[in-house]
Formats: structure tokens, C-alpha cells, sequence
């Protein structure tokens, strides 16, 4: 007997395929609602899968969550890596530019990934955070690697808080901005360079 359309597309996927498919699925969900209402069943639906197949991959909830959390961060931090040499100025032009592409192609994990601290979970919360974290390293070693910035660098602390401001009000603006996109990306990616620069400059 010949395997129907599902059968044959599973068998089409590999693994890293199968998981990636489950975790845009998850992105999408987790975008659209609160992490208590979304069921794992709902996932294996729209993905085509058994329930059990899904726990295969993610033994629990949260360990799926975490992991579409987690996803999300990589992408952004990879999209957003310094390009070596350029000045500070223009690597946040540059930076912000990727940023907002990524936000603007990856809409619904850019969301899910901003819903985990509202999860209440501490693991989920804490690949959020650790992702955050991320971010604050990678902008700082961008402008650590500036000569032109060692002036910038003299009081660390202070650089650290003002760029976790910074990464919460950009994160407000792009959350606001997919709701109602009345800015163009150059006009978002002004403001939030004006934004970053006010907070680091003395």
C-alpha cells in the first residue's frame, strides 16, 4: 500500500529539518499567545506529527519553549556580530540594520523570544536572560575593539547599565513597531542609534 502525503513528508525530513519545522511552529504559537495557552498537542497538529514524536525531540514543555527561546537568541546574535575594523558609529548602523531585518524576517520568534521573561518558568527565563546577556557582551566588544571608544570604556559599569537600558527601550520600539509599522526601518534604526549613542556618550 502506498504511504500517504504525511507519511512520505516525514520520512523526507531529517532531523535537524524535523526539529527546525517544530520550533518555527513553536516560534509562531508562542508569538501569538501566553505560554500557559499553548498546548503541545496544537503543536504536533499543525506540524503534522504524533504528540509522542514531539516529546521525542522535546521531552517537556518548557525544554521546548527554552529551546525556541534559545533559537532565537543565536539567530540574533549571529545576525548582529561586530564586523571587525569598522568604527563604532558605523557598526551600530550596521548592527541596528541586521537587527531590524531579523526582527522584520523573524517577526513571530523576535515576539516569542520577548514573551519568555512573562513565562514565570525558571528555566525558560533564564536562556532568556542569558540571551539578553549575550547581546550586552557583543555590543560592548564591538566598542571595546574601537580605539576611538576608549574614552567609553573608562567606566565600565555605567557602559553595562546604560546598554541594558538601551537593549530594553530597542526591544519596546520593535515590539511597537511590528504592531504599527507608521516608521520606516531607516527612521527605527536612527531612532535607536541616537538612542544608544545618547546613553554611551559622555
Amino acid at each position: 500500500m502506498a504511504a500517504n502525503p504525511q507519511e512520505r513528508t516525514r520520512r523526507r525530513l531529517s532531523t535537524e529539518e524535523r526539529r527546525e519545522q517544530l520550533l518555527s511552529v513553536g516560534a509562531r504559537l508562542f508569538a501569538q499567545k501566553p505560554y500557559d495557552d499553548v498546548w503541545i498537542e496544537r503543536v504536533a497538529e499543525i506540524a503534522g506529527v504524533s504528540r509522542g514524536l514531539l516529546y521525542h525531540y522535546f521531552p517537556t514543555k518548557r525544554d521546548f519553549f527554552a529551546a525556541v527561546v534559545h533559537r532565537e537568541s543565536e539567530r540574533m546574535l549571529r545576525l548582529t556580530a561586530a564586523v571587525p575594523g569598522l568604527p563604532v558609529h558605523e557598526q551600530i548602523s550596521t548592527g541596528l540594520d541586521a537587527f531590524l531585518g531579523y526582527v522584520e524576517s523573524h517577526a513571530q520568534g523576535f515576539r516569542a523570544f520577548h514573551r519568555a521573561e512573562a513565562a514565570g518558568d525558571p528555566l525558560v527565563r533564564e536562556v532568556y536572560r542569558n540571551g539578553l546577556a549575550a547581546q550586552e557582551r557583543q555590543i560592548l566588544a564591538a566598542l571595546a575593539a574601537d580605539p576611538a571608544a576608549a574614552d567609553i570604556m573608562q567606566d565600565l559599569p555605567a557602559l553595562r547599565l546604560a546598554v541594558r537600558g538601551w537593549l530594553a527601550f530597542m526591544v519596546a520600539v520593535c515590539l511597537e513597531w511590528l504592531e504599527e509599522p507608521d516608521l520606516s526601518r531607516e527612521q527605527v534604526r536612527d531612532l535607536c542609534a541616537k538612542a544608544l549613542l545618547g546613553a554611551i556618550t559622555r
